[in-house]
């Protein structure tokens, strides 16, 4: 028997005071990520958003077995949020459609959750109303003859496995009503342990023929971006997900055929969000440290090539940097390259390496 069929669905129950202290474990992290990032510049908070974005819209394709193009991935969601980006490509229908879907999603997390725009991410997700050549039902609740239902499966032909088989389609309506008019409404849950439910929710009921999980996922970012108090991602659920995804399908079918206590989905939840914050915080040192850097050279002067130099070395520069190579990228002469590198030396931009002679190469001074 599976949860949706007990008599008390979906009227779950858990241990407060063991989700409380790992909740309070969890809020604090995501303070900690929050309070830092908000104080660094507009630009920099926006190149390390969307790392973030394109890590939640990838990963979580991922999850399901579809490998995006990053390129791609990163060319829709700089278009589609008006950022200045140098390198676009064209993107594709159907990458254009997860990233519609997921900033939707994140950008408008206020927004109530209706069968609409349940509805329209699903169009998002399947623009060519196709999965491969399968046809699929599109925009719409699923359908199925009793004697085929929806299944969760795993296996080879004759060896299949049934994780988990979802409720009758005629069922979908009237739970789906159910599952929007709680999420739109005010509950006493702290809103991240309302993100989980949300989850866990809406995968047991598997409302749509396909595209599921990704929705499922797109939700719990709308209610993490509530939780987080703006609609800046700063970290990826999807992408930890991703890289616990057999534990989530053990978690998650083990809670799919237990009883309506879901303290161990919950407590796995939280863990998981807890290492998406950490994991983060690793990720974002990089632009911490250029924020640093830039606030304590902010009245240091630079020449348009001295500005060009520094952003190359914080962005990605390729091997070491030497005169010659200064001189070659910035198309000046060897003395002009020289007299840069010193100016910025006595201001102590640079440090030279340790290599002296003709190896003399420079570094940025992150400490400053």
């Amino acid at each position: 028997m599976y949860i949706h069929e007990l008599k008390d669905w979906p009227n779950f129950t858990w241990d407060k005071l063991q989700v409380l202290e790992k909740l309070v474990a969890v809020r604090q992290k995501q303070a900690f990520l929050l309070g830092k990032m908000e104080g660094i510049g507009f630009s920099l908070k926006t190149e390390a958003q969307l790392g973030v974005l394109i890590s939640d819209v990838s990963k979580s394709s991922e999850i399901e077995g579809e490998h995006l193009d990053q390129d791609q991935v990163r060319s829709s969601i700089a278009r589609k949020l008006g950022m200045d980006v140098a390198g676009l490509v064209p993107s594709d229908r159907n990458v254009d459609g997860v990233v519609e879907m997921m900033l939707d999603a994140t950008q408008q997390c206020d927004d109530k959750l209706t069968q609409k725009r349940l509805f329209n991410w699903h169009n998002s997700l399947f623009p060519t109303g196709s999965l491969g050549m399968f046809k699929i039902t599109v925009g719409k609740w699923r359908t199925n003859n009793p004697s085929d239902p929806m299944q969760v499966v795993s296996g080879s032909i004759g060896r299949e496995k049934v994780h988990f088989e979802a409720p009758d389609s005629a069922l979908v309506p009237a739970q789906m009503k159910s599952f929007i008019t709680w999420l739109n409404g005010n509950h006493a849950e702290d809103a991240i342990v309302k993100a989980a439910i949300a989850h866990l929710w809406f995968v047991t009921i598997h409302p749509f023929s396909d595209g599921n999980g990704r929705i499922a996922r797109a939700v719990t970012d709308m209610l993490l971006a509530r939780a987080d108090g703006t609609n800046q991602r700063f970290y990826s659920m999807s992408t930890e997900i991703r890289n616990q995804r057999k534990q989530y399908y053990q978690v998650l079918e083990a809670t799919q055929k237990g009883d309506l206590n879901i303290t161990q989905w919950l407590i796995w939840f939280l863990n998981c969000l807890e290492k998406a914050i950490i994991n983060s915080e690793e990720s974002l040192k990089h632009t911490l440290k250029k924020s640093r850097f830039l606030e304590y050279h902010a009245s240091t002067p630079f020449n348009n090539r001295q500005a060009r130099m520094v952003n190359k070395l914080f962005d990605g520069f390729v091997g070491k940097l030497t005169s010659s190579k200064w001189a070659k990228m910035c198309k000046c002469s060897q003395d002009t390259a020289g007299r840069d590198i010193n100016d910025l030396l006595k201001k102590e931009v640079l440090v030279k390496s340790k290599e002296g002679g003709r190896s003399t190469s420079y570094l940025l001074n992150i400490e400053g």
